[in-house]
């Protein structure tokens, strides 16, 4: 067993009971060693601590050169920062699409080879195997599910192997297992960028990548009309089976609708008892639908159709118009459904889906969407040679 190049301050328990949520990143800091003498003297410490709930303060001895990922965005989060090469796993070997990173000019990854985590569950003598310097996973969301690993495993790869650094929950703002709940706090997806630049030392690129960002969202709002005069949006998941509409907030909290809320759009479930937020079991069937009837439907997930399940799923949205019910419906009569984007995003995956949402619900101001999955239609409303260039190294 070996001590990863980072070392948590004070332990995963601590981290989760302590005080300080919140606190700004701390940067490099310097300690006074003592000679043979017994005089002292100033000697530069390379270690530096990085606070993030709900793991509290993080010490690296080290900047991380093997990260293990999990979620996708996490993987976004470091090519995004010019880390690529420090991805050792995914969570599914499979499981990050890297259509929008090559849609970038100049920019590759290469995900093909990666080991996948999850196996009916998650194996700790994996994360030995892989020896990384820290894990982005969250203990809390693994511990809030039977994932094969309890609080106490996570304790003993933290121990033994490296440091936790991820918070999952800030997808959509969901409550965490009690054990972390007090302090566990909810992020931006930039907010969380700007964290992970400071475990790898790059403040400069998330600095650059967020004023690429706030460049592409003032133009945009520059040219929204009136709150009363934008359309109405659905965002849903259709259920084949049961025909039948999840429905789910369209300007909720969390990174997971990073890429619809900004749009400033008028939410067709804003007052609804049925979002999955509030309701998992709660749908419109189809006449329930018809009487909301959106200007706009938006599929949630499956711009990259990644699943057979949800290629099944959007092949019968877009069959709508074959629908006795269906085909009433405005948005589908007016030719407005579209597949919209990832909820498990990073800031490269963010920048292409804010545009990819622009376009499909204002398409009038921004231009028309794109066909699912064809990335080169994208990049228009942000400068993509820019972020290519940060990815790169050029800031």
């Amino acid at each position: 067993m070996k001590y990863g190049g980072a070392v948590v301050g004070g332990g995963l328990l601590a981290g989760c009971t302590g005080d300080g949520a919140g606190d700004a990143p701390e940067g490099n800091t310097s300690t006074e060693d003592e000679t043979t003498d017994g005089e002292t003297e100033d000697a530069e410490d390379q270690s530096y601590s990085v606070t993030m709930e709900p793991m509290g303060e993080v010490t690296f001895e080290s900047v991380p050169e093997r990260a293990v990922v999990y979620d996708p965005q996490w993987a976004d989060h470091l090519v995004a920062l010019g880390q690529q090469d420090a991805i050792a796993s995914l969570g599914f070997s499979d499981g990050y699409y890297t259509g929008y990173v090559e849609a970038l000019p100049g920019v590759s990854v290469d995900v093909d080879d990666l080991p996948g985590l999850w196996d009916s569950g998650l194996d700790k003598e994996q994360f030995y195997e892989l020896d990384g310097d820290v894990h982005h996973v969250d203990p809390c969301r693994f511990t809030s599910f039977d994932s094969g690993l309890d609080r106490e495993d996570f304790e003993e790869l933290e121990e033994n192997v490296g440091p936790f650094f991820a918070n999952r929950f800030s997808r959509a703002h969901g409550e965490p297992p009690e054990w972390c709940r007090d302090s566990y706090e909810f992020y931006s997806l930039w907010e969380l960028l700007d964290a992970f630049a400071e475990v790898y030392q790059v403040e400069s690129r998330s600095e650059a990548l967020t004023e690429v960002r706030d460049e592409m969202l003032d133009s945009i709002y520059a040219e929204l009309p009136p709150e009363e005069e934008r359309p109405v949006v659905g965002l849903v998941v259709y259920n084949p089976d049961e025909e039948s509409f999840s429905p789910y907030r369209l300007n909720g909290p969390g990174f997971g609708k990073a890429h619809t809320r900004p749009l400033r759009a008028r939410d067709a479930f804003a007052d609804s008892d049925k979002t999955y937020a509030e309701n998992y079991e709660g749908a419109y069937d189809m006449e329930g639908m018809l009487e909301v009837d959106p200007d706009v439907l938006l599929h949630n997930f499956d711009w990259t159709n990644g699943t057979e399940e949800m290629r099944e799923r959007t092949e019968a949205f877009f069959a709508l118009d074959e629908h006795p019910v269906g085909r009433e419906l405005t948005a589908v009569q007016n030719d407005r459904i579209y597949a919209t984007g990832s909820a498990l995003q990073g800031p490269i995956m963010n920048l292409f889906q804010v545009e990819l949402s622009a376009r499909q619900i204002y398409p009038e101001l921004f231009g028309q969407a794109p066909e699912p999955g064809d990335v080169a239609g994208l990049g228009e409303l942000f400068d993509a040679q820019r972020v290519a260039d940060i990815v790169n190294g050029d800031i």
